[in-house]
């Protein structure tokens, strides 16, 4: 297995001003994904995403790279809190949105493991759990999706 890249497709039955919406809002983004997140959803901004584990919690630092409403949202995250996001110290996630019937089709995909330089058995680790995580939280972005529209 090469580890190096994880890609989703789904529909999602909401416009892709909705969808758009929930992937990038912090305030919609931590009702699937992490258990909070604070950042700008524009180009450059930098922020966190946060964790809560039995020890307290676990954050990581998060930069927008692209925002085009409706249509695209990518960002890097993982980096050191001190670093400024790239290739080799981050991973790369774009959400891409296309009208699909009365909904939206998501194409999501995370790449970056194999630049980060881990050794196999850290980057087999890492690029599994991604997978585990993603195959998860996407499940509840499409529930969350579904709830936020019955109460439109």
């Amino acid at each position: 297995m090469e580890y190096g890249r994880i890609e989703r497709s789904m529909y999602v039955d909401a416009t892709p001003e909705v969808v758009y919406e929930v992937i990038s809002s912090p305030t919609h983004l931590k009702e699937w994904w992490p258990d909070d997140a604070a950042y700008e959803p524009s180009p450059g901004s930098v922020g966190t995403l946060t964790w809560q584990n039995d020890t307290g919690h676990d954050a990581v630092s998060i930069t927008v790279v692209d925002a085009e409403p409706h249509s695209l949202f990518s960002f890097r995250w993982t980096h050191p809190a001190d670093e400024a996001a790239a290739v080799g110290n981050s991973l790369f996630v774009t959400f891409e949105l296309a009208p699909s019937g009365d909904g939206t089709s998501v194409r999501m995909t995370e790449t970056g493991f194999r630049e980060m330089g881990w050794e196999i058995a850290v980057l087999e680790q890492q690029y599994n759990e991604h997978v585990q995580g993603w195959d998860y939280h996407l499940a509840r972005l499409g529930d969350y999706v579904t709830r936020l529209v019955a109460r439109r």
